[in-house]
């Protein structure tokens, strides 16, 4: 806790999800929501280009409750790895599909996350029932085309060339992938499934620096927190950088770390996912760290809920973290709010980063720009009544 006159100095580092846009969306994107959750809530934020050395970022200063903090938030980026996954093309495409389909339902992964939660499940087999969709249409246009070509050309010479139609039709299909995310969310998930829960050598070296860099950032005495945010696939990410932080020389009440819409067993339900399940067991049982998990049911794209650490088969008597809440979409936006965006399934999933028309003890900004620790602000809270713990992997408790 500091002084009520200081200016309370914090860290941030963003962990973005699969995403592979660069990282001033996520700046702009605090600018605008920011600027609309400080007038909902009548506090100052100001924000500022970081121009100093290390991963972009930027500079927020606030005055909350007459006292002021400042801090540097800077994106943990992974971006690049990203683009590398998603350089497959159309046919490429369809191959992982098949590979992907492949290891969820031959490990029995797949039945056990319906289990879970359905709504995951449900967004795991959209892309593949979209896929094989465009494909259906693809190929009914080939006949189509067939068709009219076989009335002036002999044979089956006309059914043939009207194949040349399906990559066209399927390549038109991926040019509007932004308005359904179907190539996307299927790219997502193979990338998970690749190593069958492993992460590829490429990104667990840059977990490595990920890690490295936390570590300088705690032993700055300037600093009265080191806050990690982790969001999506960010989340897993997290876990497994923060198990190597804490693992290491960790200043007591420094560090915390913010989880956001985790689809944790998205991953850790795969069998090679032994090295997540001990990064989860080991950070949980940390008294180096104030663990919050953030999810809400109106996300159909999370775990909402469900202990990240408990339903992977690593929880224990020794379990202290995580701290879990609701970020309540339902109570915490207008009805006409929740009503614009209750179709809008990606955009409820970034609501965590958002302004809230009436926030609740959830509020991103003050959580990252404010005068608390999260330590301090949701140490006395209680987890939400709701939280599952249920497991459904094999040998599990």
């Amino acid at each position: 806790m500091t002084d009520a006159g200081k200016r309370f100095r914090r860290q941030v580092f963003y962990i973005p999800g699969y995403d592979p846009f660069p990282p001033r969306r996520y700046r702009e994107l605090y600018r605008s929501e920011g600027a609309e959750q400080a007038k909902i809530s009548g506090y100052s934020l100001r924000q500022k280009p970081y121009k100093g050395d290390g991963p972009y970022g930027w500079v927020v200063t606030s005055l909350m409750n007459g006292r002021p903090a400042e801090s540097r938030i800077q994106i943990l980026q992974w971006s690049d790895i990203v683009r590398e996954s998603m350089s497959a093309g159309i046919w490429a495409t369809y191959a992982l599909l098949v590979r992907t389909a492949w290891i969820y339902l031959s490990t029995g992964a797949l039945f056990r996350l319906f289990r879970l939660r359905a709504g995951p499940g449900i967004a795991a087999m959209y892309p593949v029932v979209m896929l094989l969709g465009q494909l259906l249409v693809a190929v009914l246009a080939a006949l189509g085309l067939g068709w009219v070509l076989a009335l002036v050309v002999p044979g089956w010479l006309g059914y043939l060339l009207g194949l040349a139609v399906i990559w066209p039709v399927l390549e038109g299909f991926r040019r509007i992938d932004g308005k359904f995310f179907v190539h996307y969310l299927l790219l997502d998930f193979a990338f998970t499934a690749k190593h069958k829960g492993r992460n590829p050598p490429e990104l667990e070296a840059r977990l490595d620096e990920f890690a490295a860099l936390i570590a300088a950032a705690l032993a700055d005495p300037d600093l009265d927190e080191v806050l990690v945010v982790g969001h999506s696939s960010g989340v897993h990410l997290g876990v497994s950088v923060l198990a190597r932080v804490v693992a290491g020389d960790v200043p007591p009440g420094k560090l915390g770390f913010l989880s956001l819409g985790h689809a944790v067993p998205m991953q850790s339900y795969l069998p090679e996912a032994q090295g997540l399940r001990a990064d989860l067991a080991a950070l949980s049982q940390s008294d180096k760290v104030f663990w919050l998990d953030v999810t809400a049911p109106g996300d159909g794209c999370c775990y909402a809920l469900c202990d990240p650490v408990a339903c992977s088969g690593a929880g224990s008597d020794n379990q202290k973290w995580p701290r879990i809440i609701s970020a309540a979409f339902t109570q915490s936006l207008t009805p006409e709010t929740h009503r614009k965006y209750k179709r809008r399934y990606f955009r409820l999933h970034f609501q965590y980063l958002c302004a809230f028309d009436a926030p609740k003890d959830y509020d991103y900004f003050q959580i990252t720009a404010g005068p608390m620790s999260l330590a301090d602000r949701f140490g006395a809270r209680k987890p939400s009544a709701s939280v599952s713990r249920a497991c459904y992997l094999p040998g599990a408790a």
